[in-house]
């Protein structure tokens, strides 16, 4: 008996070690393909029992928001999706009134972004 439960607590081991490599590799795959296209911002929030939320923002030139994706979820399922709401506003005159719309962890992550834009800029 406990030889089988061992087996399954390897195999589940081994499932959640597979598709957390494959959450990974999209998440990769988003900002490589971003990346590409011009200067990209990373923000997040974490979450601990709570969903978790990660940003790519698609800068142009002049500080412009051309894309979002976001992550969000709690599980090694959540992958990038695109996020409609800021496109071609200028990341560092964002205001309050521009985050209406979205869950507080995605302003979170996205405050994050530019706390980072800022800071590595």
């Amino acid at each position: 008996m406990l030889w089988i439960v061992l087996i399954m607590l390897g195999a589940a081991w081994t499932l959640q070690s597979l598709l957390g490599y494959i959450q990974i590799k999209d998440f990769n795959n988003n900002f490589n393909e971003m990346r590409k296209r011009g200067k990209v911002v990373i923000g997040k929030e974490k979450g601990k029992l709570k969903a978790g939320t990660i940003i790519l923002m698609l800068l142009d030139n002049n500080c412009r928001i051309k894309e979002i994706r976001r992550m969000y979820g709690i599980s090694v399922f959540a992958r990038m999706k695109t996020l409609k709401g800021l496109d071609n506003k200028c990341l560092l005159e964002l205001s309050d009134k521009d985050f209406n719309g979205f869950d507080k962890y995605t302003i979170k992550a996205i405050e994050d972004a530019i706390k980072n834009y800022k800071q590595f800029n």
